[in-house]
């Protein structure tokens, strides 16, 4: 397998320190508000990432961590009348719920940053021990970035040029403008804890440093986390970590790319901050999943509800496929007839080239067009009676539900009922197009009513209707059906 590192600017071949183990360790949130759509790129990228390499065999020890003290946070809390930890538990209640629907599993281990506070002040210690950190005269402390002569290695960043755009604040008793905090002095009203150096708190980047030693041990395989946090945090994390503990901090650095909305950088100021939340009202966890996955993970990501839209047209092309090969496997009886060798091998090219794109750093948009390779063989074969009827068909459709079951694990997604979803889907874009569905289904029926009474004429009337409204009707032995073109 393929990756790209970041630090390196380049794929390399993935080789655990330990083989068949990867320990991987991922940037959570800050909880102090809802999740946005870029938060749900990083966790389903890296969820899948995780889900990948267990396919693949590897036993995969994945901590992702909870910032639950922080300027935002505190900010947060006199905003809303609440104490930090309140915030803090009210916005990661709400993250568990988020990635619930988005098919998110959780880590094996969720440290938060205030149980770790003691780890903290360990790595505080070794730092101001081998001189990296000083501390000012308030007690507040900072790492000495120009000790690091490999800083901005990782995000590519000349150390002269961040220099002339640095500055120090008002209240800062730096060294170097470049220098970042690693513990805050106690500020009235605000969560402080005891340590050395009086009461106060840790700097932001400290908590990552602290909480993957103890849980992963230094080295370890994987960070990862969204692009922004390549610079300044996970620079500054490298640096600190490989100074308080004299050897490489992490082998592969891996970010995904940044959400862009109607093709504009997503914000708050820009008014296009669009949380998770939002986008459930009117599509299901698993249309925001699959869409997330259409691109590769490191390219940036355009949003918009049109997207979606398709999305939600492609997914159910693949969930027709998979009840149309359920149904045919529920019959009883099948006939010895000939076999599709053209199938199998056809089959067979599939399940390469997906382990070939997935193999090659994640590929997971070239992945999904072998699905749709695969839906397009499923439903090519389905309308072979011949194919249908014999045991060597019922053996290739098995291949077909299991391939299907086995990517579906890996990319978190087909899991679900056939039938009971695709009604799901119906129903919330009825709900988007303020179209009631039990008027619908009352049309149909008295379409279909007219058709017994050779009311042609009537029949057509409200097919025509319905079509206006983007509504497909279609006639099976088991009664008429609707759906959305």
């Amino acid at each position: 397998m393929l990756i790209y590192n970041t630090l390196h600017r380049a794929k390399e071949k993935f080789v655990p320190l330990e083989p068949g183990k990867v320990r991987m360790y991922v940037c959570g949130i800050t909880a102090y508000d809802y999740c946005h759509i870029g938060h749900a790129r990083s966790c389903v990228v890296f969820d899948v990432l995780v889900r990948y390499l267990r396919y693949l065999g590897y036993h995969v020890s994945f901590v992702r961590n909870f910032t639950d003290v922080d300027d935002k946070i505190i900010k947060r809390a006199e905003e809303e009348g609440l104490d930090s930890d309140q915030v803090a538990e009210k916005y990661i209640e709400a993250f568990y719920l988020d990635m619930d629907e988005l098919n998110v599993l959780k880590a094996d281990v969720e440290p938060r940053a205030t149980r770790h506070i003691e780890e903290m002040i360990q790595v505080t210690k070794s730092l101001l021990d081998k001189g990296f950190a000083y501390i000012t005269s308030g007690k507040d402390i900072y790492f000495r970035v120009r000790r690091m002569p490999r800083y901005g290695q990782l995000s590519g960043r000349n150390i002269e040029e961040l220099q002339s755009g640095s500055r120090i604040a008002p209240d800062e008793e730096k060294e170097d403008p470049l220098d970042f905090a690693l513990w805050k002095t106690a500020k009235p009203g605000e969560p402080s804890w005891d340590s050395p150096w009086g009461a106060g708190r840790p700097g932001w980047h400290l908590e990552c440093t602290a909480m993957s030693e103890k849980y992963l041990g230094i080295p370890f395989d994987i960070h990862g986390g969204g692009q922004d946090l390549a610079f300044p945090h996970h620079e500054n994390e490298k640096a600190q970590s490989e100074a308080a503990f004299d050897r490489e901090f992490v082998k592969y650095w891996v970010h995904n790319g940044f959400v862009r909305v109607d093709s504009e950088k997503m914000s708050k100021s820009l008014g296009n901050f669009i949380t998770i939340r939002d986008i459930m009202k009117d599509f299901h966890g698993e249309v925001l999943r699959f869409f997330l996955l259409t691109k590769h993970y490191r390219s940036p990501l355009d949003y918009s509800d049109g997207s979606l839209e398709e999305t939600e047209k492609a997914l159910k092309r693949v969930y027709w496929a998979k009840t149309g090969l359920q149904k045919e496997l529920q019959k009883e009886k099948w006939s010895k007839g000939q076999g599709f060798p053209e199938a199998s091998q056809e089959l067979q090219d599939l399940a390469s080239k997906w382990d070939q794109a997935m193999q090659d750093d994640l590929n997971t948009a070239e992945a999904v067009g072998y699905v749709f390779g695969l839906v397009r063989l499923a439903n090519r074969m389905l309308e072979d009676k011949t194919f249908r009827k014999s045991e060597a068909g019922k053996e290739i459709i098995q291949q077909m539900l299991g391939m299907l079951e086995g990517w579906g694990d890996a990319l978190g997604v087909f899991q679900r009922s056939g039938e009971e979803f695709l009604e799901q889907l119906k129903l919330m874009r009825c709900n988007r197009l303020d179209i009631d569905p039990q008027t619908v289904q009352e049309m149909v029926l008295k379409r279909q009513q007219a058709r017994k009474d050779k009311d042609f004429e009537t029949a057509d009337n409200i097919r025509e209707e319905l079509t206006a409204k983007g509504i497909e009707v279609m006639d099976t032995p088991e009664g008429p059906r609707w759906d959305f073109a």
